[in-house]
Order: structure tokens, then sequence, then C-alpha cells
């Protein structure tokens, strides 16, 4: 059974989607990754066949949301993210649900992609099944997802630059070094920045994330 990992950070004001700030306030930018991750866990859950884990930077007690994001990992395994930087972060998650869950396969995911669903994990997982690992890449030069049969073989990572507009490009390189044969997934629009709020909350109109969007245009009109 595929280990579907969500790595994440506690949406606490000013430590999360500062990019959103302005328009957002830190209090909404928090609240508005918070409803990201919230619909994240809710897609992971609702997903078949699937273990899901969460690594997560900071607690949770601390957020915006906190006791229903509390409640929605409730009997999820959850890992401590450790690490210099975001690659390292990476490294070790995969290393450590590697120890956990001795071979078996593991999907990893963010928090910046609410517009996901079962579906679609659901069919990266089953991607994964044919290949040494998936990509997703991202619009913005990123990715969205990394799939590995060999969750250790996330060592590669070390060796990419992150949260650059080569960055996915320079890990399927990294993975290809390794030998990995490596399939790609969609490409999505990941949530940096409010132009990327708005378009994915008008992609998935019936989320939280679209409402905590709607509502900070709402606080946005009442200032004007």
């Amino acid at each position: 059974m595929t280990v579907l990992l969500v790595v994440a950070k506690a949406p606490v004001p000013g430590a999360v989607k500062t990019r959103l700030c302005p328009p957002a306030t830190a209090v909404q930018a928090a609240r508005v990754a918070a409803a990201a991750l919230r619909d994240t866990l809710d897609a992971v859950r609702e997903t078949p066949g699937v273990t899901p884990v969460l690594a997560l930077a900071g607690r949770l007690a601390d957020a915006e949301d906190a006791a229903a994001l509390t409640a929605a990992v409730a009997g999820w395994p959850v890992l401590p993210q450790r690490g210099a930087d975001f690659a390292a972060r990476l490294v070790h998650a995969h290393a450590d649900v590697a120890d956990a869950f001795p071979g078996r396969p593991v999907l990893q995911i963010g928090m910046d992609t609410p517009q996901l669903t079962p579906a679609r994990l659901a069919a990266a997982v089953r991607r994964l099944a044919d290949a040494d690992a998936v990509l997703g890449r991202a619009a913005d030069g990123g990715w969205w997802a990394l799939g590995l049969r060999d969750p250790r073989q996330a060592v590669a990572l070390r060796a990419v630059p992150m949260s650059t507009p080569d960055t996915g490009r320079s890990t399927w390189s990294a993975l290809a070094e390794r030998g990995l044969r490596t399939v790609p997934l969609p490409v999505l629009r990941d949530v940096d920045d409010w132009s990327d709020a708005r378009a994915v909350a008008a992609a998935v109109p019936g989320g939280r994330f679209a409402r905590q969007v709607a509502a900070v245009r709402r606080a946005m009109v009442v200032r004007a």
C-alpha cells in the first residue's frame, strides 16, 4: 500500500503564505493556508488504498483553525520535519517514512494545491506502480508531487535548488542521474502569490480554500 505523504507547515500568521500579503493580512493569509491544507487532507483521506502520513513543520496547536486541523489528522502518523533547509526536510521526511513503513512506495504532496482530488491522487498512485518515480511539475517551474518506489531515493533532492523556476527540471535530472525511470504527472498551478490564489479558487469554487480567498476579496472591498 502506498504511503501518501503530506508535507506541510502549520498555518501560523506570519509564518505561511507571506507572498499573499498584501492584499491579505498575515492572519488572512494563514486562514487561506489552513483552508488549503484542510482541502488537501480531505482529498488524501478520501483516496482509496493509501496510508496517509503528515510531515509537519511547527505545531497545529498554534495555527489558525487549529481544532479542525487537529481533528482532520486524527489517527494519522504525524512526523516532525527536520533539516536545515527545505530540501533536507524533504529527504528526511521520505527517509522517516521508509523507516516507519519499510518497503512501501511514497507519493509526496504539499499544501499548495487545494484543487487536488481523490481521483487525481489515485491516478498518480497508479502511475507510480509502473515506474521508479513520478513527478508532477508546477506551472511556475517547481513541482507539486514526487512519488518514489524507494523513498530513500529522495536523497537526490539534496542537489536540487528549491523554490526556483528550474526546480522541476533539476529534480527530473537528479532522478535520472540516479538511474530512475520517471513518469510525468499533469502540470498543476500551485498557490504562491495572490494571482495564483485567485486562479486556483476559481477552479475549485466549492472548497474551503475558495471561500477563504473570497473572504479576503470582500475585506479588500471594505478597506477600499
